[in-house]
């Protein structure tokens, strides 16, 4: 998170948390998995490698090439609509839920928000085992994008897990109890795992998050027996542009450091670039792909003022599997200043692009910056590069790949209106691609930012450092109306992208921007959920949507499938949070209180049925009485701005992941404000001090804005209480 993450409400009923406290247990059901088995989860690089997506679903993206296609066929175009719920089981969160669910021998390993693993027979949804790795939730205000996880990988035996708090841990995959446990980062550092690890030949793949709070990102190998570091490979040099002892150091000497200078924020934020979502091992080429984040700040000219393309920031990345030895590299966006991450789903496939229309092993992707790219997976190697949604921070790509930017888009003081914006065209939602049809399938999105130059920016110690303005141009007091316009602008759809065409073959319009994860299947569908809830098979050849069904909670994880006992079916964890509904879901329907997380899980036939959200409603009146002039609440909305909207939401409207601020009654004494802000009082709930950047009365002025926005949100004559 970052400032004013994690503030427990005071109008959230104490029931419902002790609701998620039972769940949140450890415990080991008397249960054990259906079928008895001579080697528990014995999941090798041969076994994932000669998967189909079929019968199981051993990694992340469903096979090593991370198409997320699988070979079944009983749920199909024709079968579809019979597709009803054939169990659910609650999530011990009513966080955000990103995980994609892994399916061995007839197991289901899964994960919720703080990085709690779970166990469940994959038939009946029967509960094996859960395990807490206790979390300081305090640890909450350095998830930039909420306290989120997208899931496991089992390999020989054991499952492993990146932990929020920069833990990987190897746990039995039959009981839950831990094999080994490393500390993979500076803790006393802003540094996160958010993301699914991967497993390949006996290591255990896993980057980290952070880069807007500042940390220097790597991608590290560790022996997956062990738990013993193999090899590290950094991504940006270190500050001195001196050897670290790792295999990424002759990369840096030969070909990076010289596009860094020697002054800016880098050489003490560390300069970004974290490895926090796509790492796809390439069997063919027997090296490892991974996608690379953004720099540290965000703005370059306070980043690196010698306006240097950063590598390897925003790239692509191929090191060897076995040593980390770098291969090669292609940087999306050259001295990104936009938060224009290239970690979004990398997808492996054969292609007719090469001369003559001959088969080709590429690598795609869809990042953040618009352009969907096909390159050499061996090499490398630029092949074609194209805008799949608006934009107005470049005209194209030159014949290298490179962007021809906009001037205006390297902002200054005069804010610019930019498509897309820190949100991306994509996010971390997994795409797909349909081999037989050849076509990706992109859920994308248009949800615009207003980029200026921070004329106050200067490091902080906690909470983000962008060097952008997100305040500039933005009414210190904006009535619901603003808010609701403003989420009327922002735009989901699902595209289905030629790679080959090098345009989409079709487009379903959403109604909502923030979409979720994709799987296609050789039944002919492509599933997608939403964060409206509404989880829906469409066509894949042609955008036809055939079946639908609500979640009755946020659908933004990637989709998985699976069949047992010749039943094939089809899951999504569900949830309501992440980055969108932190710090862009404001207003998103205010009549949907908060729930808890579920795996939800369908099959032909299914007749069971998802409970319905029984969180209470909040009491939307202001709990104190207005205050201060007109300058001391432009004063306010400006720290609030720099220090509370991606947790608690623009215009001090929250979305109901965290709590909403105008409504709380902590925003109507200035004791208990400061109480939380300054003193810390609420820490062991994650909403830890801000002393060291925010003085007393800066506290106070966003106080005011606070009681300015509730009081534009009620009736003249509503009053406060």
């Amino acid at each position: 998170e970052t400032a004013m993450a994690n503030w427990q409400s005071t109008l959230i009923a104490g029931a419902s948390f002790a609701i998620l406290a039972a769940c949140g247990q450890a415990k080991t059901a008397d249960t054990e998995p259906a079928a008895e088995l001579e080697a528990f989860a014995a999941v090798d690089t041969n076994r994932i490698s000669t998967a189909s997506a079929g019968d199981e679903w051993l990694t992340y993206g469903g096979t090593y090439d991370e198409q997320r296609h699988s070979s079944l066929i009983e749920v199909n175009t024709e079968t579809v609509s019979d597709l009803g719920v054939a169990w659910t089981y609650d999530l011990a969160t009513n966080r955000g839920v990103e995980s994609t669910p892994i399916v061995v021998d007839g197991v289901m390993y899964v994960t919720s928000a703080w990085s709690l693993v779970y166990a469940l027979d994959a038939k009946t949804g029967e509960e094996l085992w859960v395990y807490d790795p206790d979390v300081d939730r305090a640890v909450g205000v350095k998830a930039c994008c909420d306290v989120v996880n997208r899931g496991v990988a089992v390999y020989d035996g054991k499952v492993f897990v990146g932990v929020i708090d920069g833990r990987l841990e190897a746990l039995d995959a039959e009981t839950g109890e831990v094999v080994w446990s490393k500390i993979t980062v500076d803790q006393s550092k802003p540094y996160t795992i958010t993301g699914a690890p991967r497993v390949v030949n006996g290591k255990v793949l896993i980057g980290n998050g952070g880069a807007e709070l500042g940390v220097r990102g790597y991608l590290t190998a560790y022996d997956t027996t062990t738990g013993d570091k193999v090899w590290r490979f950094y991504t940006v040099p270190n500050p001195e542009k001196q050897p670290d002892g790792e295999i990424s150091d002759a990369a840096f000497e030969d070909i990076g450091n010289v596009t860094w200078g020697d002054e800016g924020a880098w050489v003490t934020d560390g300069g970004g670039g974290t490895v926090w979502d796509s790492i796809v091992y390439d069997d063919v080429n027997d090296q490892i792909i991974f996608g690379v984040g953004n720099g540290s700040p965000w703005n370059r000219e306070f980043r690196d003022p010698s306006g240097g393309d950063n590598l390897f920031l925003s790239s692509i990345v191929a090191v060897d599997a076995a040593t980390g030895t770098y291969k090669w590299h292609f940087q999306t966006t050259p001295g990104d200043n936009w938060d224009y991450t290239a970690t979004q789903t990398i997808i492996l496939a054969d292609l007719p692009v090469g001369e003559d229309g001959e088969s080709r092993r590429v690598a795609m992707q869809a990042p953040k910056n618009g352009f969907f790219y096909v390159l050499d997976a061996e090499t490398g190697a630029f092949l074609s590069g194209d805008a799949f949604v608006p934009m107005n921070w470049a005209e194209g790509l030159d014949e290298n790949g490179r962007p021809i930017e906009i001037a205006d888009a390297r902002y200054g003081a005069v804010p610019y209106e930019q498509l897309p914006g820190p949100l991306g065209a994509h996010n971390w939602h997994p795409m797909a691609f349909n081999p037989d049809l050849n076509l990706a399938y992109i859920p994308a999105q248009e949800i615009p930012q207003s980029y200026a130059r921070d004329s106050r920016f200067e490091t902080q110690p906690v909470g983000w450092n962008t060097g952008a303005d997100f305040a500039a141009g933005v009414p210190p007091i904006a009535p619901p109306e603003v808010a609701k316009f403003l989420r009327s602008t922002l735009k989901g759809r699902l595209i289905a992208w030629d790679p080959i065409a090098r345009e989409a073959r079709w487009t379903v319009e959403h109604d909502n921007a923030w979409n979720g994860g994709v799987l296609s299947t050789a039944g002919g569908l492509v599933f997608q959920g939403k964060l409206n809830g509404d989880f829906a098979a469409y066509d894949a050849a042609t955008g036809d949507k055939l079946w639908s069904h609500d979640l009755k909670s946020g659908g933004a994880s990637g989709p998985g499938t699976f069949m047992i006992e010749g039943e094939q079916y089809v899951t999504i964890t569900t949830g309501w949070g992440s980055a969108f509904g932190l710090s862009a879901g404001f207003a998103y329907d205010e009549t949907v209180p908060s729930t808890v997380g579920k795996v939800v899980t369908f099959k032909l036939g299914g007749t069971g049925e998802i409970a319905d959200p029984d969180f209470p409603m909040i009491d939307k009146t202001p709990k104190g009485e207005a205050f201060g002039d007109e300058a001391l609440i432009a004063e306010g909305a400006v720290h609030y701005a720099r220090n509370c909207t991606v947790c608690h939401g623009p215009l001090a409207v929250s979305s109901g992941v965290l709590p909403d601020l105008r409504w709380s009654a902590i925003s109507g004494h200035a004791e208990s404000f400061k109480g939380v802000v300054i003193d810390g009082n609420l820490a062991a709930n994650g909403m830890v001090s801000f002393a060291d950047h925010l003085t007393p009365e800066e506290v106070e002025s966003i106080r005011a804005y606070v009681l300015a926005q509730a009081y534009a949100a009620v009736p003249a004559d509503a009053g406060g209480n």
